[in-house]
């Protein structure tokens, strides 16, 4: 996965796209009663908003705490694809709360309650998100864009 700065940069704006993407229209769904073909429009007007939240949040706080967290029961020997899975884990566990709390200030009327039920109905379906479309789709989106020869040195893919 990333190894340099600029490709962490890069993978975070893809994800983070994807991520906030998906979440913004998970939640116009619900408030709407349904999805239809408005909730994809729609979304680009919060996305404008909540992506470069994402993004920062990601990489000056979630990106330097998860790893952490992950390692704190994980082994730096253990297989790098549970690895991954479990710094994934540790970023929706923590940019969950953040972005629905930040969501609740923004979109929505402000109370306890009113954050609780965002971040309660946000969690399954961030974790779903991450797990089942954007992580697998990003990662293999990267893989494609930086290869790598046996030295894991990045080759960027020559055009045809």
């Amino acid at each position: 996965m990333p190894k340099t700065k600029l490709e962490n940069f890069i993978f975070t704006v893809v994800m983070a796209f994807i991520m906030v993407y998906g979440m913004i229209c998970y939640n116009i769904s619900i408030n709407i009663g349904g999805c239809n073909n408005s909730v994809f429009l729609m979304a680009f007007s919060e996305l404008k908003i909540m992506w470069p939240i994402a993004i920062i949040l990601e990489l000056f706080v979630v990106g330097r705490i998860a790893p952490m967290l992950a390692f704190s029961f994980m082994k730096p020997t253990d297989r790098p694809q549970f690895i991954t899975y479990a710094i994934s884990f540790c970023i929706c566990a923590l940019m969950c709360p953040l972005m629905s709390l930040i969501a609740t200030f923004l979109f929505k009327e402000p109370s306890l309650g009113t954050y609780a039920q965002t971040w309660a109905m946000n969690v399954p379906a961030a974790y779903a998100m991450q797990f089942l479309i954007a992580g697998p789709l990003v990662r293999f989106l990267f893989r494609a864009v930086f290869r790598r020869n046996e030295s894991g040195i990045t080759q960027k893919k020559a055009a045809a």
